[in-house]
């Protein structure tokens, strides 16, 4: 496999050079990155004939080649586009591929693409109906991240990451393709692969996506269709059985001057954790409205078709499948032996068909009409199987739970102008599993000129109250089982607000939210006395709701630096939860990088060298559980602290032409200091290793 991989690189590559240098393809990449920091999305023919007047490698006349892209997304409710700045930027590209994030602020299992949580508790996702793939969120891309296109010429970009060897690394591979049939018809396709054999001893991670996309945009009808099918292979180990291990080695050795992590025993070793599903979403709308006169750029007047009102249509169908299995010795391991057997294949299913059917005055089609104001009617059906038990013992293989929603909503819209723009959202279920629950949302943006720089100032806060999901109120397994019929609606409050002055690179945000039967999985094990006359503790579950309300407070300031050449850029994020047992968070965050950025080889060559730094305070962090593949609290009776460890990667960035380049050397302060190098209880962050990565862009 490596060496296919390899092959079929090299020969990408060398296609991708033979592609004409007459378009001074790292001109487009420098004006894509001016054009990506001041938020534009695209790059045109214009471009290129204002690169090439001042290219000394134009050979043949670059109008031949007709190059513009634009990149957007769309939200899976109403499907409303968000333009998105074209990815070239290299600053950055060396961390794209890590799972603890670009600011190290996840927790995570040690190996690529693994269950992982973040720290910044404002920063975190809510629990979805799919629930089992929620913590792959470094690899598992949400339909309304998907980069529809627009291109005069075909699209590609191949990225493929490495570090480790054949025993123990990481290879991932990914690929993107778009091209447009005509000017209103567009399609492409996605492929991500990504195989970590683990560094300690079954802990392995193999996924694959696969995403077909493609939109048709007229003045009358606009489409969007994404398609996208996951497949997730991991293997669990438990976390190792002694912390010494890592923290206290030479004592653990036994005699040996050393051993390696794969030599580290671990509580599971016949575990895994499998998830395949699919998703499709269909968004489409006609507009009407009318034609007026407008101006071009070339002040020739014409038509302009102007939108009135529209008539929204969304389709979503999501379907996922879990399988648990275990081969591990029940009895040492789990309270609860519910189908008295050796080995389990626990499987649990979800479907969800979503249908949304929407009016919308648009924004913008008279003087009056300021913003846009949209209706919408909702109905989600929800199926959910798991196994269940008859009396004397008999396993019924599945049981349906059958959910109908039927939820009615608006929005109220400011997307255009420079500014000002704001966002106003309701929706309330009405009728079926969650009725009473609604949600409030409001997002705003203001930006300005103030004395030659631009300020800009962001607010959002809400208003939920929300059924908890399926899976916190029904689960059933060989070793978890749980049927909460009286689960209170969780409520919560939250306000927060970000500056951002770009002359002075200063960003500061600060926000509070306040959470009333917050609902979280506790970690209950009971103790027993094992053959060696040693308190153990077998594994239990329980799903539980927090008896006070729940406050956080959170604030960060990111400032970055510049003097020449040099560059320092820092991000501090203080927080503090009324209630740590429930809901523990580390007070404080860090992350710092220092490099050096230069332009090389006639400016053709950009390149950034330097370290950066992850931390953050001692806490008792949540600990993971491989039965549900969830994080929970932990065990009350042994609570451990992690954190308090810097985490330094060295690393250097290249950029030529169309292609970026990065070498790192990840956690190069092994064995400097205190070695307490978890990002989760008992799972052990990756040693010293070198990792490198490719990526190029052909517009060919």
């Amino acid at each position: 496999m490596k060496k296919q991989f390899i092959i079929y690189i090299c020969l990408l590559l060398l296609a991708g050079y033979g592609f004409p240098d007459a378009i001074s393809a790292q001109n487009i990449d420098r004006l894509m990155e001016r054009d990506s920091e001041m938020g534009n999305n695209s790059f045109s023919d214009r471009d290129m004939d204002r690169m090439s007047e001042d290219s000394t490698e134009t050979e043949i006349d670059v109008s031949s080649i007709p190059i513009e892209l634009h990149m957007w997304n769309i939200d899976t409710r109403l499907g409303n586009r968000k333009e998105t700045p074209v990815d070239t930027l290299f600053h950055h590209f060396q961390n794209s591929n890590l799972s603890d994030g670009y600011n190290g602020e996840y927790n995570f299992l040690g190996n690529m693409g693994a269950p992982r949580e973040s720290r910044i508790f404002f920063n975190r996702t809510p629990s979805t109906q799919q629930f089992f793939t929620d913590p792959y969120s470094a690899f598992i891309l949400p339909l309304n991240k998907v980069m529809f296109t627009n291109t005069k010429s075909p699209f590609t970009n191949l990225t493929y990451h490495k570090s480790g060897n054949n025993r123990d690394g990481e290879d991932r591979f990914k690929a993107y393709f778009s091209v447009n049939v005509n000017k209103k018809l567009g399609i492409g396709f996605s492929f991500d692969y990504l195989y970590g054999r683990g560094k300690y001893a079954s802990q392995s991670t193999a996924f694959f996506n696969g995403s077909l996309f493609g939109s048709y945009n007229s003045d009358h009808y606009n489409l969007h269709l994404a398609m996208s099918f996951n497949k997730l292979k991991m293997a669990e180990n438990g976390g190792i059985v002694d912390d010494r291990y890592i923290t206290d080695p030479l004592d653990m050795a036994g005699g040996r001057t050393n051993y390696q992590p794969s030599d580290i025993l671990t509580n599971l070793t016949e575990t895994w954790n499998r998830n395949k599903g699919f998703d499709i979403l269909l968004t489409h709308r006609y507009n009407l409205g009318f034609e007026q006169e407008a101006e071009n750029e070339k002040a020739n007047k014409g038509e302009k078709f102007v939108p009135v009102t529209s008539f929204i249509h969304t389709f979503q169908i999501t379907k996922n499948e879990r399988k648990f299995i275990s081969r591990d010795d029940p009895e040492d391991l789990y309270v609860n032996n519910y189908f008295h057997r050796s080995s389990t294949e626990d499987v649990t299913q979800s479907l969800s068909v979503k249908n949304t059917i929407g009016i919308s005055i648009r924004e913008g089609f008279s003087t009056w009409a300021k913003a846009g104001l949209t209706g919408f009617l909702t109905h989600e059906f929800r199926r959910f199987e798991l196994a269940d038990t008859l009396s004397r013992g008999f396993i019924i293989p599945e049981r349906s739970y059958k959910e109908n929603v039927l939820s009615v909503g608006g929005e109220f819209a400011k997307r255009e102008g420079k500014l000002l723009h704001y966002n106003v959202t309701g929706e309330v279920a009405l009728l079926g599993e969650d009725a009473g629950q609604f949600e409030v949302d409001g997002k705003m943006d203001l930006n300005f000129r103030l004395l030659k720089d631009t300020i800009r100032l962001d607010a959002h806060a809400y208003v939920k109250s929300l059924h908890p999901g399926f899976y916190y109120r029904h689960f059933h397994s060989n070793f978890y089982w749980w049927d909460n019929n009286h689960l209170a609606k969780e409520y919560r409050m939250r306000a927060e607000g970000k500056l951002a002055v770009k002359r002075w690179r200063t960003q500061l945000m600060a926000g509070f939210e306040n959470i009333k039967n917050y609902t979280y999985f506790a970690n209950a094990d009971e103790a027993f006395i094992g053959s060696n006359n040693t308190t153990r503790y077998r594994n239990n579950l329980q799903v539980k709701q927090a008896a006070q309300n729940i406050q956080v407070f959170s604030a960060t300031l990111k400032q970055d630096f510049k003097l020449g050449i040099f560059h320092l850029d820092n991000e501090i994020t203080y927080q503090k939860s009324s209630d740590n047992t429930v809901l523990p968070l580390p007070e404080l965050n860090l992350y710092h990088n220092l490099y050096i950025s230069a332009k090389l080889a006639k400016k053709v060559l950009s390149v950034e060298l330097g370290a950066d730094m992850r931390y953050f305070t001692k806490y008792h962090a949540p600990g993971y559980s491989p039965v549900i593949g969830q994080f929970c609290t932990q065990n009350p009776q042994e609570l451990i602290e992690i954190g308090g460890y810097p985490l330094i990667n060295v690393y250097l960035n290249l950029h030529l032409k169309r292609t970026r380049i990065y070498v790192m050397m990840y956690h190069v302060n092994q064995g400097m200091g205190n070695s307490n190098y978890f990002l989760a209880p008992h799972y052990p962050l990756n040693p010293r290793m070198f990792k490198f990565g490719i990526s190029w862009n052909f517009f060919d």
